[in-house]
């Protein structure tokens, strides 16, 4: 394995995990899906440059690699932000306010789903179903779930992680 062409389209870190993760998995039967948790576990998301390296070493086309990234929703090309928030987005959910929820926590973070704040506190995302249905709206934050979510309870959780993030960043 050449790692040396794949530096350039990512970092020697990003590189190293990768090679790591396809070490430990390439002898799986059906190795690709463990190859991803492998590398999303270990630095948080799956680099868009290591695709033509996990490509090459399992013996696949960079389509199969990209079809199997797109087509599960947990796997992500970007780095998040330190709290991920998910707002469920089935019919329970939606029914009690989903909506204007969504609305809502983008204009409170300033961002759409799938984005980033500009200080990496938040990255919004939708979900499809928590499983706390009888608790309409829900959301996750990380891996916590919050049910009965107003636009006021929304606000006083972000408050609570920016001063999470405050709180780590002073010494």
């Amino acid at each position: 394995m050449d790692s040396k062409v794949y530096k350039s389209v990512m970092s020697s870190e990003e590189t190293d995990s990768v090679i790591q993760a396809l070490n430990s998995n390439r002898h799986r039967q059906g190795p690709l899906l463990p190859v991803l948790h492998s590398i999303q576990a270990r630095i948080g998301y799956v680099p868009k440059g290591s695709v033509a390296l996990i490509a090459q070493e399992l013996n696949l086309s960079e389509a199969d690699v990209h079809g199997v990234i797109s087509f599960y929703h947990d796997f992500r090309h970007e780095p998040t932000g330190a709290n991920v928030i998910q707002i469920c987005r089935a019919e329970s959910c939606q029914a009690l306010g989903a909506n204007a929820l969504v609305k809502h926590a983008c204009s409170r973070l300033g961002v759409g789903f799938h984005q980033t704040t500009r200080d990496n506190n938040f990255t919004l995302e939708p979900v499809y179903c928590l499983g706390n249905c009888m608790n309409s709206p829900a959301i996750r934050v990380n891996d916590d779930v919050y049910g009965d979510m107003t636009d006021e309870k929304f606000d006083d959780l972000v408050e609570q992680l920016i001063t999470q993030v405050i709180e780590v960043k002073s010494p």
